[in-house]
């Protein structure tokens, strides 16, 4: 049944086009990979289950950081706040040490890295992978969830980083 689906897509462009409507929260992955920390940013970010408590990544195959991320035994999820979108920027680029200054960070209880000042880390094991399209969709098990300091989130919409505003009560 799949085989023919894609005669079936839409175009990339116009596909990307109607997604950059639909504003995504934003977080940074981080683990340590032979003792290295290593992060990406991702926009793709969901929870999956409560019982049990699982959450969802996708990452696409031709990420750099995959490959040492995918080793780790186990990674943090760091929720961002609004006043972050630097540090979401900064994870998202190449070819940069992403740990450096002005990145403040701290190893977590089992070792990957906890980025600072964010609303929340969720530390998980790893709990199942696919290949799905283009992407790998990562699910972990939270083995802790730690909430920093509540407040706006960031938001990524139509290509940027932005915040959230509350409709005023009725």
């Amino acid at each position: 049944m799949t085989d023919t689906l894609p005669d079936r897509a839409v175009a990339a462009d116009q596909f990307k086009r109607a997604l950059a409507v639909h504003a995504s929260g934003v977080v940074i992955i981080t683990a340590q990979s032979d003792g290295i920390p290593v992060g990406l940013t991702a926009t793709s970010f969901s929870s999956v289950s409560l019982e049990p408590p699982l959450v969802s990544f996708y990452v696409d195959r031709s990420s750099t950081t995959w490959p040492q991320l995918s080793g780790a035994d186990h990674f943090a999820v760091n929720i961002l706040t609004s006043d972050q979108a630097d540090l979401a920027a900064r994870f998202a680029r190449k070819s940069i040490d992403r740990f450096a200054a002005p990145t403040r960070w701290r190893p977590g209880p089992l070792g990957a890295p906890l980025l600072q000042d964010v609303s929340a880390h969720l530390v998980c094991l790893p709990y199942e992978r696919a290949v799905v399209g283009d992407h790998i969709l990562v699910v972990g098990l939270v083995a802790e969830a730690d909430v920093q300091r509540p407040g706006r989130p960031l938001l990524y919409h139509q290509g940027r980083f932005g915040r959230f505003l509350a409709h005023p009560d009725s």
